[in-house]
């Protein structure tokens, strides 16, 4: 019998009259109520980084552009409790069935970015060996989506663990995977926007390789 991954309650084989009134659908192995928990970010938010909330540019945007860097960057899911929760059982505990929760989301949303090259924030080799996948490719391969592993990144302290002038303060951690050509276009990927510092390290270095344009995307900012 199904369970739902997230609250292991049972899945319910039919459809009621009123999930379809209501278009509530059981997908990837999560049951209504709780994907109904994740809460999609509104259209009242940053223009440049789609933090929740903001009309105008936020404080964390305002940052990077004083110092002559740009933002782009979009987000699908605000980071509230049930998305906390389901990252700390995803990433820190490495509960590797749930990168199929936000499957047909992702593929939905990158339908038509087929021009662009994905390319995943990786981890570091020690944090591969404590966790055994990358989370970041665990969502995009199971969406089905192509990427490239352009990124290899050298052991830092979690970002979970830092404070928010520690995520600020600019230590440039990753490096191109050799002989690997960079392209043109690319949409960086990641699984939590804080304040964009892992961002903009990430397309600095692209850029200085060749890249002519660096967007980004997070499951969640």
């Amino acid at each position: 019998m199904a369970t739902c991954l997230l609250c292991q309650q049972t899945l319910r084989k039919r459809i009621l009259f009123l999930d379809i009134l209501l278009l509530r659908k059981e997908k990837e192995g999560v049951c209504a109520d709780c994907k109904e928990k994740f809460l999609l970010i509104s259209e009242t938010h940053c223009p440049a980084c789609f933090k929740e909330g903001e009309a105008k540019l936020c404080s964390d945007c305002l940052y990077w552009y004083k110092k002559g860097a740009t933002v782009s960057h979009e987000s699908l899911y605000h980071y509230n409790e049930q998305m906390a929760n389901y990252i700390s059982r995803y990433k820190f505990f490495g509960d590797y069935l749930l990168r199929m929760v936000f499957a047909t989301e992702l593929k939905e949303y990158f339908k038509d970015k087929e021009a662009d090259v994905l390319v995943p924030i990786p981890i570091s080799e020690k944090r591969m060996g404590e966790r055994g996948f990358n989370q970041v490719t665990g969502l995009l391969t199971a969406a089905g989506l192509s990427f490239q592993e352009i990124l290899q990144k050298e052991d830092t302290k979690k970002q979970s663990e830092k404070t928010r002038q520690e995520r600020l303060t600019l230590h440039q951690p990753f490096s191109i995977v050799a002989k690997v050509d960079v392209p043109d276009k690319i949409i960086l990927i990641d699984d939590i926007y804080t304040t964009g510092a892992t961002i903009q390290l990430a397309k600095q270095l692209l850029m200085k390789n060749g890249a002519k344009t660096v967007t980004s995307f997070s499951l969640a900012r």
